[in-house]
């Protein structure tokens, strides 16, 4: 018989519930009888010795939580008798020694990408139209509306069906049917032929920036657009700016040469205050940019190394068994592509809170750890200044499913980075280009953060959830893997891959990681095109520093 709990390490002094346990219920795990005092949720944690208040709780075998009150032996683990608390850091200490996976069935292994001139390779390739200031966001809603049907690369308009379908009821009179209920059938519309096959769309960015903000708002914000545009899943752009704004031009212009000094894509700006009108800016935009896709279109799939793969590390809507299955499935993908000279970068600051010092020591260099640490500690004085901190982290979704601090959620999230060394940290908005394991200073929200992790050049995104996001992102495909079966089936219109079978005992972490990895490469060949792909899920959101968790 399956066990009914879990304990990840023989430090901890809690254990996971992986069914719903109820009070008085006796509880085997290994030579020892637990008597409930309490009904302990699926994903939920009870301890395993009295602890009086004040307490260390360990999870993880890390610090994860302190008790505000005793806990009885077989109670569950609660808001109410628990709070945050994390170990305090130190330096590195001692050398890391990594024992890496093998990946002997993968150093061969191709995929088939767009290569760019400066030696990135693509798993899409997008057109980009993207605002400088949020003044244009209206006139990049009109190109894309003059752009998307006409080459093909419209959403299917199923809802647009169904409320046509209700309004030919009310102007017929049909008041009656109105109110009851109409079975919808999910047909999708034929597509229009795309006039450019070798272009999988052109992405219009919308954001409520450039302008009103400090100097480094601007700052930042050019520095992420320039990401975009340099990201080798772009082959092109077009930017419209005001004239007037904080982000100017010539600051989008260098932030682009710092990324690339011999950058050559082809980018068009256009400024509506040098313009003359509106129609003539728009006019040119259109003419330039059709002219651009005409040589975008010319990039063809060709194969490419594994190492050219850069890849984000996220999770959302986590639940208790985020950091049991999905995130250590993720983590095992990570260290393969580790070991083979790839990218991966592991983001969420506010969700490293507590795990800290582990990333301290995994890295290659004392002054790699320090920086982390000064990151860390200064994105938490930014909280501490707008009457926040990490340890209001767990959103109520991931409170109801088990995670019940930022210590806690943060031992689980950490599982995406694996083992393998921490070769370079990141400060927003800045590119990504050492190979191995990186650390991006971003929040745990969802789209700031996966917008912040492709604009530092992640080419494909694996996105972890226990209770379901649709979060997706204009460029790069965001795959994503739901940490139970339960979820995979009742929500597999945004689901593309269900890690559940590593709580059945179906799979084992490395059996679902090396599974993970070859989702990765079709996805990264076009071979598969993710739920947030079909679903036109192009999420956008520049983070405002400071402020988000």
């Amino acid at each position: 018989m399956p066990s009914k709990v879990l304990q990840l390490d023989a430090k901890d002094n809690v254990l996971i519930a992986l069914v719903d346990l109820t009070q008085g219920e006796h509880v085997q795990f290994e030579e020892n009888t637990y008597t409930l005092v309490s009904d302990v949720p699926a994903k939920h944690k009870f301890a395993i010795k009295d602890l009086a208040a004040g307490a260390d709780v360990v999870m993880y075998g890390v610090l994860v939580a302190t008790s505000i009150k005793a806990i009885r032996r077989g109670e569950r683990l609660t808001p109410l008798n628990v709070r945050h608390q994390a170990s305090a850091l130190h330096e590195k200490s001692g050398e890391y020694h990594w024992n890496p996976p093998d990946v002997s069935r993968w150093e061969q292994r191709t995929f088939m990408g767009y290569h760019r001139s400066d030696g990135q390779v693509g798993t899409r390739n997008y057109w980009l139209v993207v605002p400088l200031v949020f003044c244009e966001n209206r006139n990049v809603d009109v190109l894309k509306q003059a752009f998307e049907e006409e080459l093909g690369f419209a959403a299917p308009q199923i809802y647009r069906r169904q409320v046509a379908r209700l309004a030919g009821l009310y102007r017929e009179g049909r008041t009656e049917e109105l109110k009851s209920r109409i079975e919808w059938h999910k047909r999708a519309d034929t597509p229009s032929a795309r006039l450019f096959e070798n272009i999988d769309g052109v992405k219009f960015l919308l954001h409520q920036a450039g302008c009103g903000g400090t100097r480094d708002d601007s700052d930042t914000l050019c520095g992420l657009i320039a990401g975009y545009i340099h990201h080798p899943n772009v082959a092109g752009a077009t930017v419209l700016s005001l004239g007037c704004q904080s982000a100017q031009v010539d600051i989008l212009r260098r932030q682009i040469y710092e990324r690339n000094p011999n950058f050559d894509k082809p980018l068009f700006v256009l400024e509506q205050q040098q313009s003359g009108s509106e129609y003539a800016m728009l006019s040119e935009a259109i003419q330039k940019t059709f002219m651009g896709l005409i040589e975008a279109n010319q990039n063809t799939r060709m194969p490419a190394v594994l190492s050219s793969l850069c890849v984000g590390l996220k999770c959302g809507g986590s639940d208790g068994f985020s950091g049991i299955s999905a995130n250590p499935a993720v983590g095992h993908a990570a260290d393969l592509l580790a070991a083979l000279g790839a990218r991966a970068i592991l983001s969420e600051f506010p969700e490293l809170c507590g795990v800290e010092q582990e990333f301290i020591n995994r890295s290659v260099s004392k002054e790699i750890g320090t920086r982390f640490a000064q990151l860390m500690r200064d994105y938490q004085a930014r909280a501490l200044s707008v009457g926040s901190s990490f340890e209001m982290n767990p959103s109520p979704g991931n409170i109801r499913d088990g995670l019940i601090t930022d210590a806690m959620k943060s031992s689980g999230a950490a599982k995406k980075g694996g083992t393998s060394p921490v070769t370079a940290v990141l400060d927003y908005p800045q590119y990504s280009t050492q190979a191995g394991l990186q650390l991006q200073c971003t929040p745990g929200n969802d789209v700031e953060c996966v917008t912040a992790q492709v604009g530092a050049g992640a080419n494909v995104v694996l996105f972890t959830t226990g209770l379901g996001t649709p979060t997706g992102n204009p460029i790069a495909p965001v795959i994503k893997l739901s940490t139970n079966s339960s979820l995979a089936g009742r929500m597999g219109d945004i689901i593309d891959w269900d890690t559940g079978g590593i709580l059945t005992g179906a799979k084992t972490v490395p059996q679902m990681g090396e599974e993970v990895l070859d989702l990765v490469v079709r996805v990264a060949s076009g071979e598969v095109r993710t739920k947030a792909e079909l679903n036109a899920q192009n999420d956008f959101i520049p983070w405002k520093r400071g402020i988000s968790l």
